[in-house]
């Protein structure tokens, strides 16, 4: 595998510790800005909400530029938003600075991962694209809980300036190993890629990203009761076992990358069937220590099996101008986060019990199959007779030779 994609894995790093370091600082940062804890909880909606705005808007405007240039420049913006997040001198200023730092999350990805697929064989695709989302993973078991204890022993403003740092450290891999490209001269520009939204397919492919993840998120919005309500756990435990999640979604993510190489549709539809399996099992498993330890890492891993899949979906619906597609790949992983969080809500408030969520997860991963299922069938009536799964392979020539000039 190409060096490059560790600068791209060192951006994901750092992108995926601002995100989630927040929520384990919010007591911090409203005790610091004399707000409410519930009030400090609008700076995690605000970065969800500056992703789903950021994701497809910033593709769309640099879609003519060389991509090398646009990652080193998303990190950018990524560096003055979390600098501007360290010297907030109050909630208003933080939550727009926040809004900022998740514009060029969305669009990071989704370039990244048209890039990281330009810089292998094909049947290396899909263990790219993973190898990129390696550093959000990675980011849940080390990043978030060293950049948490930072905050709380140095302040919240510190973890800024540290999360600051890796965006800096992230700049300088990317120029460094990033080849330079000439994407403008044979991108298809914002018209090419806005072009590409108006497919059955890739709605339905990023239906089914709203879905799948929806399942997950219904569920593990809720996990802490279920650990301590159902299975008896210590609260003090709980952040330990978040790790698990952590591990397991991190071995899932490699594994999903490897096997989606061998077949795409095959992980996919593996991957939300097991993920069904394991939040339907989960009633039963929260009710020891042992096996709702083992649900927590299974559910990292079947989760983010579909993760590469996903991304490669999309990729694939929207071949002649993959980089909105994907972009706007990364919103639906946000939406499904915060649609996901309400479902499982949902059935708690209805009193079905506090493993209600993952059967609801269960539910959505249901309807995920589905609607991946329409898709490939709409893709099968529209194909000629005798093709095969592209995998991205349409415009891989042409921008390979972009890329590598």
């Amino acid at each position: 595998m190409p060096l490059a994609l560790l600068a791209l894995a060192v951006g994901a790093f750092g992108i995926g510790t601002t995100e989630f370091v927040i929520m384990g600082l919010l007591p911090e940062v409203a005790d610091d800005l004399h707000i409410s804890i519930p009030t400090a909880g609008h700076l995690v909606s605000a970065y969800a909400l500056g992703v789903v705005i950021g994701a497809p808007l910033l593709a769309a405007v640099t879609a003519r530029m060389s991509r090398r240039t646009v990652l080193i420049g998303l990190m950018a913006l990524f560096v003055a938003g979390n600098v501007l997040s360290a010297f907030a001198p109050g909630s208003e200023s933080l939550l727009a600075a926040r809004f900022l730092s998740g514009l060029p999350h969305g669009a990071f990805f989704g370039v990244g991962a048209v890039v990281a697929t330009t810089m292998v064989p094909p049947e290396r695709k899909a263990r790219s694209v993973s190898l990129m989302f390696l550093g959000l993973t990675v980011a849940n078991i080390a990043g978030v809980p060293v950049a948490t204890l930072v905050g709380q022993h140095l302040g919240w403003r510190a973890t800024f300036l540290g999360v600051s740092v890796i965006g800096l450290a992230a700049i300088a891999s990317l120029a460094a190993l990033i080849p330079h490209d000439h994407t403008h001269a044979t991108a298809r520009g914002l018209r090419g890629e806005l072009a590409a939204l108006r497919s059955l397919p890739v709605w339905l492919a990023l239906g089914t990203t709203v879905a799948g993840f929806g399942a997950l998120f219904s569920a593990y919005s809720y996990v802490t009761p279920m650990l301590t309500d159902s299975a008896g756990f210590a609260e003090s435990s709980v952040t330990l076992l978040l790790a698990l999640f952590g591990v397991g979604a991190t071995a899932g993510n490699l594994l999903g990358g490897r096997l989606a190489d061998h077949s795409l549709r095959g992980t996919l539809f593996g991957g939300l069937t097991s993920l069904a399996v394991v939040l339907l099992l989960f009633p039963v498993l929260m009710r020891a220590e042992w096996s709702a330890a083992l649900g927590v890492a299974l559910l990292g891993m079947a989760a983010f099996i579909t993760g590469s899949p996903l991304q490669l979906m999309v990729m694939e619906k929207a071949s002649a101008a993959p980089s909105l597609a994907s972009s706007a790949n990364q919103a639906a992983f946000n939406l499904a986060n915060a649609g996901g969080a309400w479902i499982g809500g949902l059935a708690l408030a209805a009193g079905f019990g506090t493993t209600s969520p993952a059967l609801a997860g269960a539910a959505l991963t249901v309807l995920g199959l589905g609607v991946a299922s329409v898709a490939y069938a709409v893709d099968r009536r529209r194909a000629p007779a005798g093709g095969r799964e592209r995998l991205v392979a349409s415009h891989v020539p042409q921008e390979a030779e972009a890329l590598h000039g």
